[in-house]
């Protein structure tokens, strides 16, 4: 049996040329990523510029609150993949013990109790100063237009300002008037302006510009930027505001656990797949989650590793099953036995594991002198409940991302870009969406939501612990082939983030696509995981696929004992990738077409 040939027709063709290539998921992003290359920036200035940009236009998914993490290599080191992790860690007053204490028994989903430390905009500097050419205040220049003189407001962006749009009135009053000018909601094609953000991006540019040389310019700007965000959210966010629990808080976070952080970089961790390095963050991060999968997936023929066939799908979902419920039972920001985990030993035992029925169970594997983590497995979302016991719906918790369901509320963002040199990078910024939090009117954002990964039960390696990060979602992909990179892939979705990236990489190292064919292909993933977003539930024996799966593989799969969710035919992953050939240097780029919204340019 062989991999099922792709579709000859795409919704567009894959780019190619060999000057550079940028992909986003917003088409402004990926326009001024390439433009900075145009203007003979390298892969990290348009990574940048582009990232600042993502935090303008498409402020539901992400923000300056957030966080990002990246994954790259450059032309002078193109065998070493690195990691920029831009993830912050919980405030040194988030404990347990004051959690637990004030009525909780789940970290909220939305509200200021919520948020790690904004880590998204030290990293991209970080990134800019060691890795860019450019000066700070020519890469914000293209955040800064958008900012102070407006941009059309995306349908996804009202859609979601409409959800909350009674929250900010009875709640958060300064999302109100951030975001309902005049009390009310932006009519459809309304240019959307963030005045106070663009003077803030000014001044770090003015700052930047004042340094000594180029990287001090930019480390004054880092240490302008943590003092500003940190005092102005610890002044603001000190006054309770309605959380996910239908109960008020104040945060914790304070001025210092700001200007404490700083962004870093450290070593990718990856595995070979097919004579592929695969490189991923660490597992503070769900990253090696997918590369369990891929071990698991190695020892299979071709056969099963189709994501278009009843067996490929199957034998898929079960793989990623096993490989979630092990970053739950062990990932976090701990003493991860890594090694282990990703050993062709413990592979196989894991494999053994898969048979041709559906799994229904959590099953974490067994790792010698550890206890699993397992986590309460909720199956139904909880009402949160008012002060005065009454059960009230709270819009806008969570990622905004699938539910189990199947439901589709957006997600994160994402960015990929290589330039002529051969440097490439990955990058998913997120958190800090506006929904996440009060806005803060000094600052024109709130404060990201990324505490409600980490739970308030003790034993696991993801237990609320001040000065820890939690287990973020945010997991880019850089793909190497004979010590060169090749690709740069990444995709929106929480959860579902590894689980779209390895149809990818199956389709493209495995079956031959196109990376424009792997990101049309039709989609699937398992919701038979614990969720990582309030209110963490999850499916047993959940899978959700698009309905261009097919009806006979989707008849098998439910034969198999896979509960089945249809999302409809164009509903599962925003998908991006940039692509080089080491041999000719010739560049490809793809991006998706899911929501109109995501756009490749490069030449």
């Amino acid at each position: 049996m062989t991999y099922t040939a792709p579709e000859s027709f795409t919704t567009r063709p894959t780019l190619h040329g060999s000057f550079g290539m940028s992909a986003a998921t917003h088409w402004l992003a990926a326009a001024c990523a390439q433009s900075v290359l145009e203007r003979g920036g390298n892969a990290f200035d348009a990574a940048v510029a582009a990232g600042f940009v993502l935090h303008v236009v498409e402020p539901h998914l992400n923000g300056p609150g957030g966080d990002m993490t990246a994954v790259f290599a450059t032309a002078e080191r193109p065998d070493e993949p690195v990691v920029l992790m831009g993830q912050g860690p919980a405030p040194a007053a988030a404990t347990v013990e004051r959690y637990r204490g004030q009525g909780l028994d789940m970290v909220p989903g939305a509200g200021a109790l919520a948020a790690a430390v904004p880590g998204a905009v030290d990293a991209w500097l970080l990134l800019l100063r060691d890795h860019g050419s450019w000066n700070l205040a020519d890469v914000l220049a293209y955040a800064i237009d958008y900012a102070r003189g407006g941009h059309r407001i995306l349908p996804r962006v009202r859609d979601t300002i409409a959800t909350v749009a009674d929250l900010f009135s009875q709640q958060w009053p300064s999302s109100a008037e951030r975001w309902l000018p005049n009390g009310k909601l932006l009519a459809e094609g309304s240019l959307l302006y963030n005045p106070t953000y663009a003077s803030l991006l000014e001044g770090l540019g003015r700052e930047a510009a004042a340094g000594a040389d180029r990287a001090a310019g930019i480390d004054a700007a880092r240490e302008l930027w943590a003092r500003t965000v940190g005092a102005e959210a610890e002044a603001f966010l000190s006054t309770p505001h309605r959380h996910s629990s239908g109960t008020d808080h104040a945060a914790v976070m304070t001025a210092a656990d700001v200007t404490g952080f700083r962004a870093s970089f450290e070593p990718a961790a990856t595995v070979i797949f097919r004579g592929h390095t695969i490189a991923k963050t660490g597992p503070w991060g769900q990253g090696p989650a997918l590369l369990l999968a891929l071990a698991i997936l190695e020892g299979y023929d071709d056969e099963y590793l189709d994501p278009s066939t009843e067996l490929g799908a199957h034998t898929i979902l079960e793989a990623l099953k096993l490989a979630m419920a092990d970053r739950e039972a062990y990932f976090g920001d701990a003493d991860v036995p890594l090694e282990y985990l990703l050993g062709a030993g413990y592979a196989a035992e894991r494999r053994n594991l898969i048979t041709e029925r559906a799994s229904h169970d959590f099953r974490p594997g067994a790792v010698p002198g550890r206890q699993p983590f397992v986590p309460e497995l909720r199956t139904e979302e909880p009402s949160p409940a008012r002060a005065d016991g009454a059960k009230t719906g709270f819009a806008g918790v969570g990622e905004p991302t699938v539910r189990p369901s199947g439901e589709t509320r957006g997600d994160t963002c994402h960015l990929d870009v290589v330039d002529r040199w051969g440097n490439m990078v990955s990058a998913t910024p997120s958190g800090g969406w506006l929904q996440s939090s009060p806005t803060i009117p000094a600052l024109g954002f709130c404060l990201g939501t990324r505490l409600q990964m980490t739970w308030l039960q003790q034993g696991s390696p993801s237990t609320l612990t001040p000065g820890k990060r939690p287990r973020t979602t945010l997991t880019p992909t850089l793909v190497l082939k004979g010590g060169q990179p090749v690709a740069a892939v990444g995709s929106p979705g929480g959860d579902q983030q590894d689980q779209w990236q390895l149809l990818y990489l199956l389709r493209t190292i495995v079956g031959g696509y196109t990376p424009q064919q792997a990101i049309d292909a039709p989609a699937l993933h398992t919701t038979s995981i614990p969720g990582s977003f309030w209110p963490r539930t999850w499916a047993p024996g959940g899978a959700v696929v698009e309905d261009r799966l097919g009806e006979a593989v989707i008849a098998g799969l439910e034969a198999r004992g896979h509960r089945v969710t249809r999302a409809g035919d164009w509903a599962l992953g925003r998908l991006s990738a940039v692509v080089r050939d080491p041999a000719t240097g010739q560049l490809s780029a793809a991006a998706n077409p899911r929501g109109a919204q995501g756009y490749a340019a490069g030449r």
